[in-house]
């Protein structure tokens, strides 16, 4: 990818500090941007509230600091915990205990409104499988993410520019019945970065497909990152974890 994914970042002019940025009405400061999420001591624990049954412990003191421009793949067997951090470094979730830094801020000082706003801003999210919308063509669906703040119109030539950039240009108008599994995830993969991502967080993204379909899908992850773009993936696919730069193994 050649074309700059992040409009809404530019350097403020209302402080003299050029080491400054803002974004979603926040200062940024540069070492900040440059390390986009950070999570620190992470512990992930499920059950216990209920009947005196024992709390089950899915991550432990988890720590990484994700860079800009960097692929960090998080390996290791089902139900090691994989999907549990990339929901808690996205703040869907929360953790047991430890905490999340988005762009040097934790979120335990934010409330759920300002978590909204800065996730919107700051972070895509790629589920298994892409979860498109059935009865909206490729085009509507990677626009979904602009309809709350009513950019649909201004977004319409970046999802164009970004189904190019996926190799799906010529399918846009076209619905997730009559897309390939490995179409379907590069629709969900443009849908992340309509709004200026920084951080791409994408769980199992080569599942269930063909070795050529999984290493399309590879190819533009690490394509996103020359646009400074940080992303965060779960995966057990030995080609996806061979070509991260950096890899966390769970037990």
């Amino acid at each position: 990818m050649t074309d700059n994914l992040n409009p809404e970042l530019t350097t403020t002019t209302e402080s003299t500090d050029e080491s400054q940025l803002t974004r979603a009405n926040t200062i940024v400061k540069a070492e900040d941007h440059a390390r986009p999420l950070q999570l620190s001591n992470i512990t992930i624990r499920y059950g216990g509230d209920r009947g005196g049954a024992e709390p089950v412990t899915v991550v432990e003191d988890f720590n990484l600091t994700l860079h800009a421009g960097e692929m960090h793949c998080i390996a290791g067997r089902s139900g090691s915990g994989k999907t549990s951090i990339l929901t808690v470094g996205a703040g869907l979730t929360f953790p047991t205990s430890g905490r999340v830094l988005w762009e040097g801020d934790s979120l335990e000082q934010m409330g759920d409104d300002e978590i909204a706003d800065r996730r919107r801003a700051l972070i895509g999210y790629v589920d298994q499988g892409g979860a498109l919308i059935d009865g909206m063509s490729a085009l509507e669906n990677v626009l979904l993410p602009a309809v709350p703040d009513g950019e649909v119109e201004q977004r319409t030539e970046m999802a164009k520019d970004l189904l190019d950039l996926v190799g799906l240009g010529r399918r846009m108008r076209h619905r997730p019945a009559q897309l390939s599994g490995g179409e379907r995830q590069r629709v969900a993969i443009a849908r992340a970065l309509i709004l200026g991502t920084r951080v791409l967080v994408v769980d199992e993204p080569t599942a269930s497909l063909d070795r050529a379909s999984a290493n399309r899908i590879i190819s533009i992850l690490k394509d996103t990152t020359n646009d400074g773009i940080a992303v965060l993936v779960a995966s057990h696919d030995h080609e996806l974890v061979r070509l991260s730069d950096t890899l966390t193994e769970l037990n």
